[in-house]
């Protein structure tokens, strides 16, 4: 080597001084963690001495703390067994887990429905599984941040506090919490566990992976764990080949029918969950009209009950339905029946979470809402963060009734008052409507499961075919496991006209697809969880413990008197609920907000249509009216336009009727599609 390289290593050597691999030195090089010297000629990588030094040391240290932690989770005298704080099902799924692991090495999964305590048991699995570190992994940084409050011994309700699991917390459990530029290497050496999302832990720059040694951590607890098929999981799998992991879930399986990582080793019924007060009494109501009339292209079809539960399954119709301000009203109205039956029973603020199919869609959804006089708010992706934060913050203080998501409010949100989910979209997968119907199983009134707060309800409409999922969420809860319909398909977990990923499509949709524009409905089909026509119900039920220890079946009830004295619960007809009158004012109003956002989609699609950047003058140089760049000229374009359409000026939709504001809003795709035409003729000459 030169003379000028003496204080240089070369890659192979640098990588046997700091105890890594080559490769990771080539990760950290790319992600400019670490700056290679180029030799002339060959340009073969040199790494200068003083440069790994830090590197070194880090690792060096780690290694060295390998004995820091030793012991720790063994010693701490962790009441588990017997503890009367701790819910059956977290102390059930820990003797599970050290059960299996007594024999096998295979990865562990754990089911436990929302609400259960998964948190719990990712707090107390260590002791029985963790002989130096575990790592502690969230989906995201919402359940990131609620698993390190709960795991933070300087918070007063931390769990282990909170549930007489320790007595003494002067030598830890110490936790580390991986968020960026706040964390480092010490950090995790000096803790007991260490929670990171796996975005953060796993991401392509690889700045915290590499850096820990594969022994680093014995035990890796995955909360959400249907998610530990993706290749960022699997590098967390491959980075600890020696350590268990154990995989918490409330669905045990994925949206895209790929297998989970392990063995199902414990799972935990939704009906014993119900039963013991741990999640809300869940009653499903679907509209079921006896006839919706179509209107497409010109062409009106009527369809019968028979018909539509034959078509349910045809993208186009459950589009169709969404799609229906008359079906979503259906929906809307039966679930402020809810509602107001819920809130007359105690007095507490319970509100609605309803799922909508797009932007455009919950704009819509929530405009009907507030016809009917209620508080109402969307949330989804396009919103700003302090937009989201606002109306999470007016949610969580009780200053809306009900909320709009699209695809956002989903693992990790949790808000006992919502008690109501209203479905104004097809589920084609258990995994997503599962997640959202769990934003309503959260229990007011913690272990009380005749309490009238820990009701709930899922409203939606038969013509949305979720009924299907209703049916396969509650065959879930069967031992066998392979009754769950869905898992062969290969459907996947997107919503008609979605993205493939679960989310719906929030980009701008064309009115003028089929929509379903009169429906006569004839009733609401109620449908109880507990239905006690079901055998497996009768089961789960006798053999709950109630005050005192003692279930039903040691009474001496029999499986026939209890289902006699619950056939109330039965699945019934219920009558649709009445028509909330609504305030032309109020209408017209919400109406003229629905155009000018509606307009603004409408806007959107017409320049992806036309191929046009907005930031372009193409609209502007080619038509006399238009005025700066493509996005402005546009708009202002579109705006003519529909007020042409109504016979009125500019700036005076104030003045509009109700009448006009509904032919414009109807004719908004057909408007949008006239000023294209005219675009793209003025630009070819």
């Amino acid at each position: 080597m030169d003379e000028q390289y003496e204080d240089y290593l070369t890659i192979a050597q640098a990588a046997a001084y700091v105890g890594v691999s080559a490769a990771t030195l080539r990760r950290w090089d790319a992600a400019g963690r670490l700056t290679a010297a180029r030799r002339p000629g060959s340009q073969y990588r040199y790494y200068r001495i003083a440069d790994l030094e830090p590197f070194r040391l880090e690792y060096g240290a780690a290694d060295k703390a390998k004995d820091v932690v030793a012991g720790f989770f063994e010693a701490a005298g962790a009441v588990v067994t017997g503890n009367s704080h701790l819910r059956e099902p977290q102390k059930e799924a820990y003797e599970a887990a050290v059960e299996h692991f007594a024999s096998k090495s295979t990865p562990a999964i754990i089911q436990l429905p929302v609400g259960c305590g998964k948190t719990g048991v990712a707090a107390i699995l260590p002791f029985g599984l963790s002989r130096s570190r575990t790592l502690v992994i969230a989906p995201n940084t919402t359940i990131r941040e609620g698993l390190y409050a709960d795991l933070n011994i300087s918070n007063a309700s931390c769990f282990w506090k909170k549930a007489g699991v320790l007595s003494t917390f002067t030598a830890g459990p110490y936790t580390a919490l991986v968020d960026g530029p706040k964390a480092n290497m010490d950090d995790c050496v000096n803790s007991h566990i260490v929670v990171a999302n796996i975005q953060q832990l796993a991401s392509s720059a690889d700045r915290w992976l590499s850096q820990f040694p594969s022994d680093f951590f014995d035990l890796v607890v995955i909360d959400e764990g249907h998610h530990v098929a993706a290749e960022s999981w699997q590098k967390v799998v491959r980075a600890f080949p020696n350590a268990r992991f154990v995989s918490l879930t409330a669905t045990p399986f994925r949206a895209d029918n790929k297998d989970l990582l392990g063995d199902l080793v414990y799972r935990y019924p939704f009906a014993r969950a119900m039963l013991n007060g741990y999640i809300k009494h869940i009653v499903s109501a679907s509209a079921h009209p006896s006839e919706i009339t179509f209107t497409a292209r010109g062409e009106t079809d009527t369809y019968t009950l028979d018909q539509i539960l034959e078509l349910k399954e045809e993208a186009w119709f459950r589009r169709g339905v969404a799609l229906s301000d008359e079906c979503n009203r259906h929906i809307a109205e039966k679930a402020v029946e809810k509602l107001q039956s819920l809130r007359a029973a105690t007095g507490f603020p319970h509100q609605i979470a309803a799922s909508a199919m797009s932007i455009d869609h919950a704009d819509q959804v929530r405009a009907i809402f507030q016809e009917m006089g209620l508080q109402a708010e969307t949330i989804h992706s396009n919103l700003s963060e302090d937009r989201k934060s606002a109306v999470l913050a007016k949610l969580r203080n009780n200053q809306i009734d009900v909320i709009v998501q699209v695809a956002m409010l989903g693992e990790g949100f949790d808000h006992p008052p919502l008690s109501v989910a209203a479905i104004f979209r097809p589920y084609r997968s258990l995994a997503p409507y599962i997640q959202f119907v769990g934003r309503v199983m959260r229990t007011v009134d913690l272990n009380d499961p005749n309490s009238p707060n820990n009701q709930g309800f899922v409203v939606s409409h038969v013509g949305l075919n979720n009924e299907e999922q209703w049916d396969e969420f509650r065959d879930l809860d069967t031992d066998d496991q392979k009754i769950v319909r869905g898992w062969a398909r290969g459907e996947g977990g997107s919503a008609v006209g979605g993205n493939g990923h679960g989310d719906p499509d929030a980009s701008a949709q064309r009115f003028d697809d089929p929509v379903a524009q009169d429906e006569r409905l004839s009733h609401f089909l109620s449908r109880s969880f507990l239905d006690p026509s079901d055998d497996r119900i009768i089961e789960e039920m006798l053999d709950t413990k109630g005050p005192g220890g003692f279930s039903f079946r040691d009474l001496g009830i029999t499986a026939d008197k209890l289902r006699e004295q619950l056939a109330h619960r039965k699945d019934h007809e219920e009558a649709p609920a009445d028509e909330v009158p609504v305030q032309p004012q109020a209408r017209r109003q919400t109406l003229r907000t629905r155009l000018a956002s509606r307009s603004k989609s409408v806007h959107q699609r017409i320049l992806v249509d036309l191929g046009l950047p907005r930031a372009g003058y193409d609209i502007s140089r080619a038509v006399k009216a238009a005025r700066g760049n493509n996005m402005d000229a546009l708009y202002g374009l579109l705006n003519a336009e529909i007020n042409t359409f109504a016979g009125q000026g500019a700036n005076s939709r104030d003045k509009w009727t109700l009448d006009q504001l509904q032919a414009a809003y109807d004719s908004l795709d057909e408007i949008g599609d006239q000023v294209a035409a005219t675009i793209r003729e003025a630009i070819k000459e």
